[in-house]
């Protein structure tokens, strides 16, 4: 029987009939997305669901599906759809990363041009029958200088086309690194130098607990006068208030927003103000990008539904069915190593070296690479999965490379991830048990048998007495409680580390207090997913 996909959302009809030509008995019906009861009563028959953002994947939703087996969401963003949710069913969630990053670039473009010649105002009193010329003076882009605020892959699409107007580029991110940026001909700075110096600012970054409100009340106090603010990557971003008042002052010439921290914007601190353009999230909105978005979502669900391959999984990793009993415990590993740097690392990153010891130096490499790329990077950006690390890593300049070796210790096989930035390399290994289970074995050259705990702590110190007590009367006055915990030292007297594994995570109160004793050098809260 041919498996049934209900697409749910306004999508290509190239995307209906690849599906059809497939062999997939497809039902088109954009209206139903929006139509939450009636979802609820159809669902149930359908194998697959591709999406847009208008049809909300939720937990109940996903209950009244025992059928469905994977979700498709044409474009990047899956804030429509319950991750955890969908994994705990089973349910693979597919997203199209790279689909429309030109069309949201030329959308920053256009939205610049628009609020620097003041071109929705003017137009909207020319069609009333005025002839305000001297009303409407704009500002030249040539010579102006353009702040970047993340330069990953729609950001530094948006640099390469401002250069092109002839502006001079900054650009700010942490994890862009100085070969990269010498690539792009931009000049990386600090995000207070930015706001300082930059003539026009634009923001593609996403939306995590470090990027949100990065233009707060008081980054948008330390800008240059005069500056254009444009925002086309996520709402949340830009704290809206603070910046209509600064409109409002005359501090802050204008701004273009396409996206709002409240989702659809029916009202917003930023509404009816002068020489402010706001568009309806239309970032993504051209055909071309909607043309190619629908037909790559089309083709990874059929090719999971028919042949079980599955690509750009959100909630998955990317590996053959011959190779899934083998490889998956060793691509959690892999992205658990990679995490675990990842985490630890702020500073731009210049190289990941893996090392594969014994069996597994014979296993997929790719999709090892891909888990461990992954790992690294999503601290940074959440929406990046085993696919998109790769093209990601290689976009920020990060060099990966990989040793292979024989069995050279006493375990059957294990990996190492090593992490090198301009001041450090940071390594640490990890093996599989026969329990499945992967575990950590060595961090910064200090032997250790310890298991991956979803809300962990990690410290370094001198081996010196008082660092137990330390811990437990800290964390029991703060009222956290330590499920277990795992030391390791280099020598007595020496370099020493300690893992807790905790019942909650740690907030910024915590990691004050134990700073404030003075016994560590290092003091940082870990999350893993569980396995």
């Amino acid at each position: 029987m041919a498996p049934k996909v209900l697409v749910s959302d306004k999508l290509s009809e190239s995307a209906v009939e690849i599906f059809r030509d497939r062999g997939i008995d497809v039902t088109f019906d954009p209206s139903i997305g929006k139509d939450k009861e009636r979802l609820l009563e159809v669902i149930g028959d359908y194998d697959g669901l591709a999406i847009r953002s208008a049809t909300k994947v939720t937990e109940k939703l996903l209950a009244n599906a025992p059928k469905l087996k994977v979700v498709g969401r044409a474009g990047i963003g899956v804030d429509n759809v319950d991750i955890p949710a969908a994994s705990k069913r089973g349910v693979i969630v597919m997203n199209t990363p790279f689909g429309n990053s030109i069309t949201t670039a030329e959308h920053a473009i256009a939205m610049m041009l628009s609020v620097a010649r003041q071109i929705p105002e003017a137009n909207a009193s020319t069609h009333a029958g005025k002839w305000e010329k001297s009303r409407f003076m704009g500002v030249e882009l040539t010579g102006k200088t353009l702040g970047v605020i993340g330069a990953g892959n729609i950001g530094s699409i948006v640099a390469d086309r401002a250069q092109g107007l002839k502006m001079h580029v900054i650009a700010y991110d942490p994890f862009l690194s100085q070969e990269r940026a010498d690539r792009l001909g931009i000049e990386k700075v600090e995000l207070d130098e930015l706001l300082r110096r930059a003539d026009f600012i634009t923001l593609h970054v996403p939306l995590t607990d470090k990027t949100r409100n990065i233009l707060s009340a008081e980054a948008i106090g330390k800008m240059k006068k005069g500056v254009y603010v444009i925002n086309c990557a996520r709402g949340g971003l830009v704290d809206e208030a603070a910046l209509a008042d600064a409109i409002r002052d005359g501090r802050i010439a204008g701004a273009a927003f396409d996206v709002f921290a409240e989702e659809p914007a029916t009202d917003s601190p930023l509404f009816n103000l002068p020489n402010v353009v706001v568009t309806p999230h239309l970032g993504a909105s051209t055909r071309e990008a909607q043309e190619n978005v629908a037909i790559q979502v089309a083709e990874q669900m059929s090719d999971y539904l028919l042949r079980g391959a599955v690509r750009n999984a959100i909630n998955m990793p990317s590996i053959t069915a011959e190779e899934a009993p083998l490889l998956t415990p060793w691509v959690k590993l892999a992205g658990h190593l990679g995490s675990f740097a990842g985490q630890l690392t702020e500073e731009p990153i210049k190289a990941i070296n893996i090392l594969y010891d014994g069996r597994v130096a014979e296993m997929n490499h790719e999709a090892l690479n891909a888990a461990t790329l992954a790992g690294v990077l999503r601290p940074s950006n959440p929406e990046i999965n085993m696919v998109s690390a790769p093209v990601m890593a290689k976009e920020r300049g990060i060099k990966v490379s990989t040793t292979t070796q024989g069995k050279s210790g006493v375990f059957d096989a294990y990996m190492k991830v090593t992490v090198v930035t301009d001041s450090r390399e940071r390594s640490i290994a990890g093996t599989v048990f026969s329990d499945g289970k992967p575990r950590f074995i060595q961090i910064k050259g200090i032997n250790i048998d310890a298991e991956v705990g979803a809300h962990m702590l990690y410290t370094t110190n001198k081996d010196v007495p008082g660092i137990i007590g330390a811990l437990g009367r800290t964390m029991g006055e703060n009222g956290v409680n330590i499920a277990n915990f795992t030391l390791g030292r280099a020598a007595p007297g020496g370099d020493a580390i300690a893992l807790l594994y905790l019942d909650a995570p740690v907030g910024p109160k915590v990691v004050e207090k134990l700073r404030e004793t003075g016994l560590f050098n290092q003091i940082r809260p870990l999350e893993f997913e569980a396995d």
